[in-house]
């Protein structure tokens, strides 16, 4: 399973192609198993499904095979002690690595499984996911639960927070710098908006697993010269919210703000996620849980992700959707790793999973 992990992390699957690579030589090594798999394409991105099992519930386990960018060495992974470090090692090829090896463990017995199991390998979570996991639920694959291999520590990322990604396009009036009492400046109009924003009912959101929504302005573009006072002022937004917050409420309480504080601005909405409100009752969670405490010795802890994966897009069918890996670090920085050890853990809690 290591060798396996080692040869993946070797392909340098931070571009679409080299990321099809990767999945191509996941697909080749699945057949060299006995492993009958189902290659798709959409917008120029390999997707690979497989199925063994029989009976109406389907358990999805959803690994991506693309990374982000690293330096040249990092692809090239290397052991200390317990620790394989490379990129996508933690992030998430450990995952990969692991339900590619358990699938194929499983699939020796296919005929005792309880349900069906499905292996969905894709290409672009790190770019967004719609093409590739997205692209799966809205051509119908799905199931009644859905683990992403994400690293979590071995423990259970049960929701995620929504997401709601806008520019708002500020409106002043331009005037002669030395006059600026002649002019509307927007970047002020911007900064008085922001500033109400923070102050808003909208940062009150909170629940078990989050004390808030996150709010990052994330861009700003405005004024051209050092004597002219700029008439237009662009920012942008990344706002991850509470489960139990509406995207929908979220934009009128903005458009309210404008309204009250006579801001004339335009919003342009980029992306809206909804969040994942997977519960802490449903009985794969409960199953996984026992699973888990058995192999490790230990109960696993129950928590909110504050960024999404792909879970997002199963959930919003209404499945049950967790983010659940081995443990590592610093993924996406230049010292990311995972432990051998949590890998060969999660492998186990994962089969067992799937025959409870």
């Amino acid at each position: 399973m290591i060798d396996l992990l080692k040869k993946l992390i070797i392909h340098k699957s931070d571009i679409p192609t080299g990321a099809n690579e990767a999945l191509q030589f996941c697909a080749n090594w699945l057949e060299q198993q006995g492993i009958e798999v189902n290659l798709h394409q959409n917008n120029g991105l390999d997707i690979l499904t497989a199925e063994i099992g029989q009976g109406a519930d389907c358990l999805i386990w959803n690994g991506h095979v693309d990374v982000v960018p690293a330096a040249i060495e990092q692809y090239t992974p290397f052991v200390d002690g317990d620790l394989l470090f490379g990129r996508g090692a933690a992030d998430m090829k450990a995952g990969v690595a692991a339900m590619m090896f358990s699938f194929v463990e499983l699939s020796k017995s296919s005929d005792k499984l309880p349900r069906r199991l499905q292996l969905h390998l894709v290409t672009d979570e790190e770019t967004g996911g719609e093409n590739t996991s997205g692209w799966l639920v809205r051509n119908g694959y799905n199931g009644q639960f859905v683990i992403c291999g994400e690293p979590t520590q071995l423990q259970i990322g049960l929701q995620a927070k929504g997401i709601l990604q806008f520019e708002i396009q500020f409106k002043g009036k331009a005037s002669h710098g030395s006059r600026p009492w002649e002019g509307l400046n927007a970047v002020l109009q911007a900064m008085h908006f922001h500033s109400k924003l923070l102050e808003s009912p909208i940062t009150n959101a909170h629940n078990t697993f989050y004390d808030s929504p996150s709010i990052n302005l994330a861009t700003i573009q405005a004024g051209e010269r050092f004597n002219v006072v700029p008439d237009q002022c662009n920012v942008r937004y990344d706002i991850r919210y509470v489960p139990g917050q509406s995207a929908e409420v979220i934009l009128h309480d903005i458009q309210k703000i404008l309204d009250e504080e006579k801001i004339q601005a335009e919003i342009i909405i980029h992306s809206i996620a909804p969040a994942v409100t997977t519960s802490a009752d449903d009985p794969f969670v409960l199953s996984l849980l026992k699973t888990t405490a058995a192999i490790c010795d230990k109960q696993a802890t129950l928590f909110g992700q504050h960024g999404s994966a792909d879970t997002r897009f199963y959930a919003a069918d209404g499945v049950g959707a967790i983010e659940f890996g081995p443990t590592g670090a610093d993924w996406h920085g230049p010292a990311e790793y995972v432990s051998i050890s949590s890998v060969y853990r999660y492998a186990n809690i994962i089969k067992a999973h799937v025959l409870s």
